[in-house]
């Protein structure tokens, strides 16, 4: 996918958002699970993607521009943990 390390200009795009959001999770994940459990992982995922996003893919100071950030970071967190898991079973308890 890419060529090179990661770079500001890579981070303003959808993939590159979701590839950073989901190295930043899963390389932190098993210190916010041992510490807050599973359910945090997703407000931890988002918040992590609404911070990069305000960042890096900010559309505009308005109140619209504030709106669709939020909505892609939406987006961005859906893509990185999974669309599927998140839209089909969003109540999914995961226990060993």
């Amino acid at each position: 996918m890419f060529e090179d390390f990661m770079t500001a200009e890579i981070l303003t795009t959808f993939a590159g958002l979701t590839t950073a959001v989901i190295v930043i999770v899963q390389f932190t994940k098993p210190f916010i699970k041992e510490k807050l459990g599973d359910s945090f992982v997703r407000l931890y995922t988002f918040a992590i993607a609404l911070i990069l996003t305000f960042i890096f893919a900010r559309q505009g100071s308005k109140m619209e521009g504030i709106i669709v950030t939020i909505i892609n970071a939406m987006m961005i967190t859906i893509a990185s943990m999974g669309g599927y898991e998140m839209i089909a079973d969003p109540m999914a308890q995961k226990k060993r």
